[in-house]
């Protein structure tokens, strides 16, 4: 993947992510001509259809309002995942954007598909790949399982170089925290797990630095120590 990678802690398609979301339109690789953005629902797909239709039309609206030529592609399971047209449009596009939802679902849905493929293609020539959420979470080694409170979890796509991707970071209740305490426990040495804040988030690409955007922190975490970056600070995950 040689396109840059948004890793958002939540607010997908709300005003409050304009300066983030304008940030990736104008790095998405989109010269002479409006940015091709695909908008993705798919981590709702279990969620019915007026809450796909809901996230498919707030995509559109957004990235409009922002000067895109946008379009949701609803691919909610597998069999749409397989799509043929859905992949020919994911692959055509400038920045791909996975709205929130189930992360299990969605790396179950998007796991050996022609849609992930056809992803993977868009990103190796350039593309923008943006992930709030679940669409964060399923870039790293695994995704927690949060019933177990991190004590178990599931494989993910491992594209991001850290341990775990948590979203909603500053929004985690107070019983939640012993779900951060276990998962740092499970890191090795050498592994980072990051906690990113709501309407947040963290943009770069493989191997290089990383940089918050958004309203407030991202959160670097190993085995034994913790770090917190504000907007504008740089990340370094470990490439």
């Amino acid at each position: 993947m040689s396109g840059l990678i948004a890793l958002l802690g939540s607010g997908e398609y709300l005003p409050i992510m304009d300066d983030v979301d304008r940030y990736l339109l104008a790095n998405c690789g989109a010269v002479g001509r409006k940015p091709r953005v695909v908008c993705l629902p798919t981590a709702a797909g279990r969620e019915g259809e007026a809450s796909v239709a809901r996230w498919s039309r707030m995509g559109v609206e957004h990235f409009t309002r922002l000067g895109a030529d946008v379009q949701a592609v609803s691919v909610i399971d597998a069999e749409s995942a397989n799509d043929l047209d859905h992949a020919s449009v994911v692959e055509d596009a400038d920045l791909i954007y996975f709205s929130g939802g189930d992360p299990g679902y969605l790396y179950r849905t998007m796991k050996d598909s022609l849609v992930w493929k056809a992803a993977q293609n868009a990103w190796a020539r350039g593309a923008t790949y943006a992930g709030c959420s679940a669409g964060a979470m399923i870039l790293g080694r695994e995704i927690p399982d949060f019933r177990s409170m991190g004590l178990r979890s599931i494989a993910a796509f491992g594209l991001v170089p850290v341990a775990f991707v948590m979203p909603h970071f500053d929004a985690i209740p107070l019983l939640g925290k012993p779900l951060v305490s276990a998962l740092r426990g499970r890191l090795k040495p050498g592994e980072i797990m990051i906690g990113v804040d709501e309407d947040t988030a963290i943009v770069g690409k493989l191997n290089e630095e990383w940089t918050v955007l958004g309203k407030s922190k991202a959160h670097v975490f190993t085995k034994d120590e913790s770090k917190s970056y504000a907007a504008g600070e740089k990340i370094s995950l470990g490439m």
